[in-house]
């Protein structure tokens, strides 16, 4: 076996804390021979600028680190100034038990790195980091409101108030206006008709009798709280989006793009898609490698040519739920605008279920935003090519074609109607 071609000669592993960072720089010469020289500094960003100094007059310009939690983000904002610096889940340059020191462990990343051997992460520019990180943000907050509405509904429950029962949103105008007078009035019988809007579908006497309960002194003053919680959060909510909407002004070309894909209703979801995969796809190979980065793609596990799971991959924690939504908007087959996809969809659902077919078409929309992007040009419908004749080459074997029909559902009998269980075939003369 040959040996491992030096790719960095000259290159920095670094194992990051929170306090401090232990950096391991490896020089390899002509001969093959590397020497090793190692660091310790400070995480404060004095120590990092020292670091940084010390890269330079080492002439070192390529550095690998470990994504660990939040902590390699203000070293890599720092050395990717000067240096090229690669990022790396843990999984991959994981050291070997028994033999781990933070010193061995930066020796070990600069040994791999040097070979680039080491899978990098996607790390998109500062501006798209800022967006992410609010945008992440914004979704963490929705998070806590439905949080909220989900305590509020339980305070109705445990208070055997019917409203979810006759109204679709208890949140809405009519139900909100009724649990404010019930919390103002404790215990007071009411007229409910002057509250219920005039669209409202449910008769006045099935309303009537939802609110025949009432709320204990603690339920009362939680869901206070809890009202007074779900307004703070709404009023941070409106305060994040006007600062993303200001930071994501730069790629309004790219917004107007996307907002075109079948599926994507408002700016909102165009620009986290952004914050997620950036702008510039010439930082993945292919289409399929972005999908496989967003967890859209099949795992890879096979072993003996045999394929252990064909079960999507966990990464695009953020991005995959999200295509997932937008997916289920654009199969809707009461949206005529983009037939093809909710064709697509049926067809998909029937083979494969619905859960892997919201997968397939979400990862449709992922490459056509892929190529939009790429080639600066708006959605195009996906058409499925049409066969006018059968291809002439066209083979298969007896235990194949077998196979498949019984994969079908079918069972073979003989001409006079008994079910054949063993197959024989005559060999090739």
């Amino acid at each position: 076996m040959g040996r491992l071609k030096i790719v960095y000669p000259i290159c920095c592993g670094m194992d990051v804390h929170r306090d401090f960072v232990i950096a391991c720089i490896a020089s390899t010469n002509a001969q093959g021979v590397t020497q090793y020289q190692s660091r310790r500094f400070s995480t404060y960003t004095g120590g990092l600028r020292e670091c940084a100094t010390w890269l330079e007059e080492n002439n070192c310009r390529d550095v690998c680190m470990e994504s660990t939690g939040k902590y390699w983000i203000p070293v890599h904002n720092i050395l990717e100034k000067t240096c090229h610096v690669v990022v790396t889940h843990p999984k991959f340059v994981k050291a070997i038990k028994g033999k781990k020191t933070d010193k061995k462990d930066a020796m070990w990343i600069a040994d791999l790195f040097k070979h680039d051997v080491v899978s990098g992460s996607f790390i998109p520019p500062e501006r798209i980091r800022q967006l992410r990180d609010l945008c992440r943000y914004l979704m963490k907050l929705t998070w806590n409101a439905t949080s909220e509405k989900n305590r509020a509904h339980n305070c109705l429950t445990v208070s055997n108030l019917k409203l979810d029962s006759v109204f679709s949103n208890v949140f809405g105008k009519s139900a909100s206006a009724i649990i404010d007078f019930m919390l103002e009035h404790p215990g007071e019988q009411f007229d409910v008709a002057p509250f219920v809007h005039s669209r409202c579908k449910s008769p006045i006497e099935d309303i009537q009798a939802a609110v025949d309960g009432s709320f204990s002194p603690w339920q009362a003053e939680k869901l206070k709280i809890i009202q007074e919680h779900m307004k703070d959060i709404d009023h941070c909510r409106k305060l994040l989006e006007d600062l993303i909407f200001r930071l994501a002004e730069p790629y309004n070309r790219q917004i107007d793009l996307i907002m075109t894909v079948p599926g994507i209703r408002d700016r909102m979801t165009a620009i986290r898609i952004i914050s997620e995969i950036g702008v510039d796809m010439n930082q993945f190979e292919s289409s399929k490698h972005l999908c496989s980065w967003a967890g859209l793609t099949p795992q890879n596990n096979e072993s003996a040519g045999k394929k252990k799971t064909t079960r999507i991959g966990k990464a695009g924690q953020y991005l995959k739920p999200l295509l997932i939504e937008c997916s289920i908007g654009a199969a809707n087959p009461r949206s005529q605008k983009h037939p093809e996809v909710s064709a697509k969809y049926r067809q998909l659902q029937k083979r494969r279920g619905a859960k892997k077919a919201r997968v397939a078409i979400a990862r449709r929309l992922l490459t056509a935003i892929y190529h939009m992007l790429l080639k600066d040009e708006p959605y195009q419908p996906f058409v499925a090519p049409v066969q006018n004749s059968i291809p002439k080459q066209r083979r298969m074997t007896a235990e194949d074609a077998i196979a498949m029909l019984r994969r079908k559902g079918y069972i073979l009998v003989d001409a006079k109607g008994t079910i054949i269980e063993d197959y024989h075939f005559a060999s090739p003369v």
